[in-house]
């Protein structure tokens, strides 16, 4: 089909630029368009990579072409190191104490939901493509490679959802230990659906045994690599950890090392190709960091993620810009929804039958689907990898679907996490002390059961009321303070247990002895709408222990003692402890 965008520019413009040799300049474009559509989706709660990848179907073979086939063949090693990266920072994630806390439901439950949504999506995928083309090798290959991106899930979009509503209990747990560890699982998925789908697609017949060790030399080479660089980086880079310009160098010429090692490591025995996964060997070397380095060296992750958004940005707009819309076949939709559906109804059953082996928590169990719909930067970058090992195959189609889908769960993804948590009833409970008084008011505060601040309140007396009575009154509950009510109904003053034992030491006659007599006159006073954070200024600057609250027309709604905040306070995270032990 005619593109109908690079009419708008003269044939002898598409490849003007580059051949005038202005390839910064391209890349410049490419950096600043596409952070530019980064920040626009991001702004619409959609994956900035999307945007990214917009970006580069706009000015690329898509679009309006200024973006060529000789540069984006130039840009091959960034897509490759950006693949890298990914990997690297994933392996980072995959922490031992992690798994070995949650130990049998943990690995239930990313069993089942990274294998049931593979063979399902594999399935439907697989047998819809062959009904309709009759071509074996091509439905097989394009059903085992989406299976195995499917299993992956986008960790950002969901954890973000997370910490904005303060979720914790059982489902968040778990939810964060599950979408950090089945980035891995889809890692290692694509590189054993890669070795089995790549001599189907170049038609070549292999034994099966020949196949397996192909498999098996290919996971357990990348490993090691990995291993073996990540025992290299960490010895590097500990004696240097306050010089951040060196550890990121050492850190970058490592991993770039590994990634070159794997590409140029692949040779043909017979017909089987033994090759190494650069993907795979990375993640192997973030997992060695990670979990065998001195702990100050984990900050190196951080300063790599810091300085890795500009090659992401080229990375997606390149992947943007190799996709050729106009070209897609009807094919194509009909995978696509097979994909959404497969994968959607894979995550549900699979985490769902793990969660139920396990015996995990009922909310769990019930809502943990809701928690694993979305997908972006390793399922794109897989399917990146897809585009480049079957360039001339399968790998163009793989790419549409997956961004195409993104599209889709990450407009759907976080709107269902939201209403998983609700449901399962961990909105909210993610706070300490601190956290609660920053939002808590004075009337929030209760004591005894009830709000500290009414006109009917014990803790406000008249300044007729006799000592007698105020004795009374503080025998029968806890407050040492009390407010004082003129007769214009404002506030008079303020009555502390010290007062009520100077009136004592008079004998009995004290205690027909009124307010007005031993009070002291208010000089610090508080509204209900008083924050506790300025509450707990006033009595450290004023050194008091209890201040008077009134209303707008300054009439006493009840006295806020320092102690009654302190214990209010304890007895919400006491309550919320106790709640998350009973879900749990």
């Amino acid at each position: 089909m005619t593109n109908p965008l690079a009419q708008l520019l003269p044939p002898q413009m598409h490849f003007q630029i580059l051949q005038g040799g202005q390839i910064v300049f391209l890349l410049g474009l490419m950096l600043f368009f596409g952070s530019f559509g980064g920040r626009i989706f991001q702004k619409l709660k959609i994956p900035q990579v999307v945007g990214y990848i917009v970006i580069g179907i706009i000015i690329g073979a898509s679009g309006f072409k200024i973006l060529g086939d000789r540069l984006i063949s130039a840009l091959d090693p960034i897509s490759t190191i950006a693949l890298s990266l990914i990997g690297f920072l994933v392996g980072a994630e995959l922490k031992i104490d992690v798994i070995k806390k949650y130990g049998k439901q943990f690995v239930g439950i990313l069993i089942g939901e990274t294998t049931v949504p593979l063979l399902v999506t594999f399935f439907l995928v697989g047998s819809a493509t062959f009904l309709i083309t009759k071509n074996f090798a091509y439905s097989l290959s394009l059903g085992l490679l989406l299976g195995a991106i499917c299993t992956a899930t986008a960790p950002a979009a969901t954890t973000d959802v997370l910490k904005e509503y303060r979720t914790k209990g059982p489902l968040t747990t778990t939810t964060l230990g599950i979408v950090a560890m089945d980035d891995a699982v889809a890692l290692v998925a694509y590189t054993i659906a890669t070795a089995i789908a790549s001599p189907l697609l170049r038609g070549i017949q292999v034994p099966v045994f020949a196949q397996l060790c192909s498999i098996a030399y290919e996971i357990s080479v990348s490993i090691a690599l990995g291993l073996a660089i990540g025992f290299i980086i960490t010895k590097i880079i500990t004696p240097m950890m306050n010089d951040e310009g060196r550890v990121l160098g050492f850190t970058l010429g490592m991993i770039f090392l590994s990634t070159g090692i794997a590409e140029l490591a692949e040779f043909k025995v017979g017909n089987v190709v033994l090759s190494i996964d650069h993907i795979l060997a990375a993640m192997s070397a973030g997992f060695y960091i990670t979990n065998f380095a001195l702990p100050k060296t984990k900050n190196m992750f951080k300063l790599i993620d810091k300085y890795t958004p500009p090659i992401y940005v080229l990375f997606f707009v390149t992947v943007g810009a190799k996709l050729n819309v106009w070209q897609l076949k009807p094919l194509f939709i009909l995978t696509a929804l097979l994909y959404i559906i497969g994968r959607t109804l894979g995550k549900t059953i699979g985490s769902r039958l793990g969660a139920r082996i396990t015996k995990a928590p009922d909310t769990v169990r019930k809502y943990l689907p809701y928690c694993l719909l979305s997908q972006a930067g390793v399922a794109i970058g897989l399917s990146t990898a897809a585009g480049k090992d079957f360039a001339s195959t399968i790998g163009g189609e793989i790419m549409l679907i997956i961004t195409a889908t993104t599209f889709i769960v990450q407009i759907l993804g976080p709107i269902c996490v939201r209403y998983g948590v609700s449901k399962a009833g961990e909105v909210g409970l993610d706070f300490n002390i601190e956290d609660l008084m920053q939002k808590a008011l004075v009337k929030d505060v209760e004591c005894e059961g009830k709000k500290i601040c009414s006109k009917s309140n014990y803790a406000v007396v008249d300044e007729t009321d006799t000592v007698g009575n105020i004795i009374n009154s503080f025998s029968k509950h806890k407050n040492m303070n009390y407010a004082v009510r003129g007769q214009d109904g404002k506030i008079a003053g303020q009555i502390s247990l010290e007062h009520l034992k100077e009136a004592m030491q008079i004998g009995e006659m004290g205690t027909y002895m009124l307010s007005m007599d031993i009070m002291d006159k208010y000089n610090l006073v508080c509204t209900p709408e008083t924050s506790l954070p300025d509450a707990y200024k006033l009595f450290d600057d004023y050194d008091t222990e209890a201040i008077c609250i009134v209303n707008e027309n300054n009439e006493p709604l009840g006295i806020l003692e320092k102690y009654t905040v302190d214990h209010y306070l304890h007895t919400k995270v006491v309550e919320l402890e106790h709640k998350l032990a009973k879900m749990a």
